[in-house]
């Protein structure tokens, strides 16, 4: 297939992919039917005759009568919530988890309606069915590309955008979906589990209610292969999600909606999650004490830092819990430290539906976890941490029905040690966590999640089951790549002494199989602790720290300036404090408090301001005062994790030692400067901080003050499981090549043309040589993607090392030109510069200037003048005219005259409508201009002559109304009757729709004197009835009431929307 592509390719458009996806459905045993053959109401969603049949079929044997069939269908279809996340959530449970039905006679028990069967042996009793061209009426008809229905109900909806057409992007299809298809057909969606975008080659699939950046590809079929990508994907998604068993197995357990939700949140998995949970969950049956020969090890499951380990355990949680092999067993989840407790109880804590048990209770001690479980022989899921389950080794349970899994709870094995070496000479910790839970719990089957599995986590839970790695992480947009910048050299210039470190280092990162060898890697951490803390390396860390650190904020190369500094002990972390704190007293200033509104007491909902660094650890009693008071209470702590996780607020170094390295997700983290010997799976969770995704972050950066490069690569190797030839983290090194190439791409556009007066010349002619440069790059539309592509590679390179000595200052110069006229063509189209706070300041002063220069700022500022727009708009008009930059001229045409009409669309949408049109079809001619200069002057100037015209006559339309005598709101409703009296060609008299305008502004008034209005079904149903009546008493042809209905529904809205 692949070699005759091209052949076809360009003929390729969403009709045939929609066939060719039509025809993978039918391979995959559905039936596949043409919209235009199905016989039923355009209003009705469900395929009626299929559930009928289907519960004719299902329950021919208890007798169902039809009757109660057309009851079970009155069920399902009749609406429960006001919004439509709350219908879904209902109508999905009712869907999976099935009903009770009264029988018509009376004598009989209740019918249990499950509609659809998820039987083991059953996957013949459901209709699969997928359809295309289906004509559905909503608030407006809609066609969705296609719907996947099972037994007559659709679980998913498909749009499809074309792969081949350059301008369309799944993006759209999300839209479609999202925005366009939830409002007009909100019906359709009630049943839905999920829906799925697809260009052919891009093919993702979400929860109707999730942002486009939570949309994943399902890129395996088998656990077992390598995940693929492009037109492969096509096929990996449907034999690997819509297999028939597959697609009931995602159906029933695998769409997550929370107890409560504020936020509309529905989760719908992950492939990777989705293997991970079948795979644990089949090797728990196999290996569970209730079988005879079972061994109790469930199994290991390693996935990568990041990737949604919590939803997995949840996903297993209920599968375990519904599954009537295990007959609702006791779940024990042990976790290795209090802040993740907060995270995963969070989410358990909201899913006791989804689980199916009302006990979900995060215990306070053993004491309490023996009363629970001996109070009850089965259900219940239970959060631990394990230092509450190591307080003794008694027995808490005999049960063999209890799975108990553990969140990387063997890292406490290490942990252990630490605390308790006072007392036993440390060699407790060689039989650590395996014991306690063998002796307490010594019939259940023990699962381990972890991102870094050592051989004892094996020992206690069994073989990997199943894995999935950062560098899959990584390709499935689930995590960022890392990048490693070593600069040990440059604090401690004593060569000898690195070594040393190196073998130091060696030796305590191995841990001590034995007590000699635990002794040594103790002495050999002390040593190595005596050369990190020495005042003078310190002091050169804190001086690079801190150039290091400002360079990052003032290139804009962080996203929002968090770091975190790891050191080595306590005494290192207090040293170094005081030492940056001396260079940057200002640091530990308290931020002015927000200013509190009047009538507020000033205690409530006020955050503390909190100082830009903190030393984050625990307090010891033997503390220095100084220290002491410092550290704060457990309580301060949790406020400073709050604001550290704020991406505005002022906290933004967190110097640690042990806190916040494991477990502590902060999105916006993306610089981690690493000062301690780190043992290898420590290593890779702490690093691993700097991996989340957030907006405007393209990677994370490790800054290594000690040489952790060797250990962390045998460390990756071991955890990111050696995908051979890829390293799972980038050198420093790989950035400054990209850049310089970059570089001279870009260099070779801009070719005979002279940016240096931007280095030397004066603060004007470095603003005239930035806007020069951005009309050079806007030639032709393609000149300008070409270069707006290449300076954003550039500057994302260039984030990563703009602390490189190997990047000149003449360099430096051009890379900033280069994103400042990135910038400046950004704000002319956008009309938002890209993130001021991720450039340079200096260039993006400069921007500003130039900006308010051509007045791109004063657009947005007329925009917010709502009540002088007309007499505003048209002097700046004739400004314009007079600009000499001809493409950067045209662009502010365009954004003014987009200004004006956002704005009177608000009132008046269907003229406002008819206005953008005009407007994008000027554009569309700009757009195509060519790169020959007589040429394109003159579709220049006549495309702006046309848009001053434009705006003249949009301004006039605006004052219609008065030659009218009506209201400007009434003239809305006017302009709505006379568009449908010309859509379905007949004559109405003019005096006669000047009163009924008037007649119907009066009834929208009065039914949008509700605030919730718009999304009352109730009312909008009186508002329809009303209309009708008023057109009827005016003898506007009925024909067209549900036209008029649909378009004064809208206008009503958006008038409410922005007067209300």
């Amino acid at each position: 297939m692949s070699f005759q592509q091209n052949s076809y390719m360009p003929h390729f458009n969403e009709h045939a992919l929609e066939m060719s996806i039509m025809e993978l459905f039918r391979q995959e045993g559905y039936i596949y039917t043409n919209g235009e053959e199905i016989h039923k109401e355009v209003s009705d969603v469900l395929l009626r005759d299929d559930l009928r049949a289907y519960l004719r079929g299902r329950y021919d044997e208890a007798g169902i009568t039809p009757l109660e069939i057309e009851r079970a269908v009155a069920k399902l279809t009749a609406n429960v919530g006001f919004s439509l996340y709350e219908n879904n959530l209902h109508t999905y449970r009712l869907m999976v988890e099935g009903f009770s039905l009264k029988r018509d006679d009376s004598s009989l028990p209740d019918l249990y309606v499950e509609p659809i069967d998820f039987g083991g042996k059953s996957l013949s009793n459901n209709i699969f069915r997928v359809v295309n061209q289906l004509e559905i009426k909503g608030a407006e008809t809609r066609i969705p590309d296609g719907i996947v229905y099972v037994n007559g109900l659709p679980v998913v909806v498909l749009e499809f955008k074309s792969a081949v057409k350059e301008e369309t992007t799944i993006m759209d299809a999300y839209r479609q979906l999202t925005v366009r298809y939830r409002r007009d057909i909100p019906e359709l969606f009630k049943y839905n589990a999920f829906v799925v975008i697809s260009d052919g080659v891009n093919n993702k699939y979400g929860s109707l209610f999730a942002p486009y950046d939570f949309f994943y590809a399902w890129r395996k079929v088998h656990s077992e292969e390598r995940a693929l990508d492009g037109i492969n994907s096509l096929k990996t998604m449907m034999q690997g999600l819509f297999r028939r068993e597959r697609l009931l197995s995602v159906l029933k357990d695998f769409v997550f909606f929370p107890d409560s939700s504020k936020d509309e949140r529905k989760v719908v998995c992950r492939y990777p999650q989705f293997f991970a949970a079948h795979k644990l969950f089949e090797n728990i049956r196999l290996h569970s004490k209730l079988r005879p020969d079972g061994d109790g090890k469930g199994g290991t499951y390693f996935g990568a830092t990041g990737c949604g380990k919590s939803i997995t355990m949840l996903f297993l949680s209920r599968m375990l819990m519904r599954s009537r092999e295990f007959a609702s067993p006791t779940i024990v989840l042990i976790t290795d430290r209090t802040d993740l407790d907060d995270q995963l109880s969070k989410l358990f804590g909201t899913a006791k539906r989804f689980i199916g048990d009302e006990c979900v209770v995060e215990v306070e001690s053993r004491e309490k976890l023996r009363e629970h479980l001996a109070g009850r022989t089965s259900g219940g899921v239970f959060l631990t941490t394990i230092h509450k389950f190591t307080e003794d080794t008694s027995l808490l349970s005999e049960r063999a029905n209890i799975i108990c899994i553990s969140d990387e709870a063997h890292r406490s094995q290490t942990n252990l040690s630490l605390q308790v070496r006072q007392t036993d000479k440390g060699v407790k910790r060689n039989y650590g966590f395996a014991k306690y839970l063998h002796d307490s719990l010594p019939n259940a089957t023990y699962v381990g999640f972890t991102g870094t599995p050592i051989d004892a986590t094996i020992d206690v839970f069994g073989e990997v089951v199943d894995a999935y790695t950062m560098t899959e992480s990584v390709a499935d947009g689930i995590t960022r790549r890392i990048v490693y910048e070593g600069r040990a050299a440059k604090v401690l210039l004593d060569h000898a002494k690195l070594k040393e470190i190196e073998a130091y280092y060696k030796q305590c990162a191995e841990e001590g199989a034995n007590e000699y060898q635990i002794e040594e890697s103790k002495k050999a951490v002390t040593k190595m602790e005596r050369i990190l803390g020495d005042a003078d390396r310190l002091q050169a860390v804190a001086e690079d720290f801190i150039a290091h650190y400002e360079n990052r904020v003032a290139e804009g190369s962080t996203v929002e300036g968090k770091a975190m500094f790891v050191c080595a002990n306590r005494t290192i972390a207090f040293d170094l404090y005081r030492k940056i704190i001396a260079l940057r007293p200002e640091w530990v200033q308290l931020p002015e408090p927000e200013p509190v509104s009047d009538g507020n007491d000033v205690g409530e909902g006020q955050e503390r301001p909190v100082e830009k660094i903190k030393l984050i650890m625990t307090r010891n009693k033997d503390d220095e005062s100084a220290l002491y008071n410092l550290l704060g209470t457990d309580e301060d702590r949790k406020v400073y994790a709050e604001a550290f996780k704020k991406p505005k607020s002022n906290f933004k170094i967190a110097l640690v030692v042990d806190m916040w390295t494991t477990g502590f997700d902060v999105d916006c983290l993306d610089t981690m400067y690493i000062d301690k010997p780190l043992q290898q799976h420590t290593l890779v969770q702490t690093i691993s901080r700097v991996n989340r995704v957030y907006p405007g972050k393209d990677k994370g950066l490790v800054v290594d003050y000690i040489g952790i490069k060797n250990n962390m690569n045998i460390a990756l190797r071991r955890y990111a499981q050696g995908d051979v030839g890829q390293d799972s983290v980038e050198n420093v090194e790989q950035s400054i090549t990209l850049v310089k190439d970059e570089l001279d791409i870009i260099r070779r556009m801009f070719g005979e043309f002279d940016y240096s007066v931007f280095t030397t010349g004066t603060p004007l002619e470095q603003l005239d040589c930035l806007n020069r440069g951005a009309e050079l790059m806007q030639r032709t539309k393609e000149q300008e993607s070409l270069f707006m592509g290449h300076a954003k590679k550039l500057k994302s390179a260039f984030n990563l090392c703009s602390n490189s000595d190997q990047i000149s200052d003449v360099e430096r110069e051009e890379i900033h030109y280069f994103c400042g006229v990135r910038s400046v063509i950004y704000k002319l189209t956008m009309g938002e510069s890209p993130d001021a706070s991720q450039m340079n300041r200096r260039v993006s002063e400069m921007i500003e200037e130039a900006i308010q220069s051509e007045g791109v700022e004063e657009i947005i500022q007329i925009g917010n003048d709502k009540d002088n727009l007309d007499v505003l708009s048209e002097e700046y008009m004739e400004r314009l005219n007079r600009l000499k930059l001809p493409n950067t001229k045209v662009k502010l045409m365009e954004r003014l005259l987009k200004t004006v009409i956002t704005e009177f669309k608000k009132v008046n949408k269907v003229r406002g409508v008819d206005f953008s049109k005009r407007l994008n079809a000027l554009v569309e001619k700009y757009n195509s201009r060519k790169d020959s200069a007589i040429f394109a002057d003159e579709v220049l100037t006549e495309v702006a002559n046309q848009m001053t015209d434009l705006l003249k006559e949009l301004n006039k339309e605006k004052k219609s109304f008065l030659d009218l005598g009506i209201s400007y709101e009434e003239k809305a409703f006017y302009d709505i009757l006379e568009a449908i009296a010309k859509q379905f060609g007949f004559e109405y008299p003019k005096d006669k729709m000047l009163q009924l305008a008037a007649a119907i502004k009066k009834i929208v008034e009065d039914k949008s004197k509700y605030t919730d209005w718009a999304a009352r079904d109730d009312i909008k149903a009186e508002l329809k009835m009303d209309l009708i009546l008023v057109l009827a008493e005016y003898g506007y042809p009925p024909v067209t009431n549900d036209e008029v209905y649909k378009e004064i529904l809208e206008q009503a809205e958006n008038f409410k929307r922005y007067n209300g």
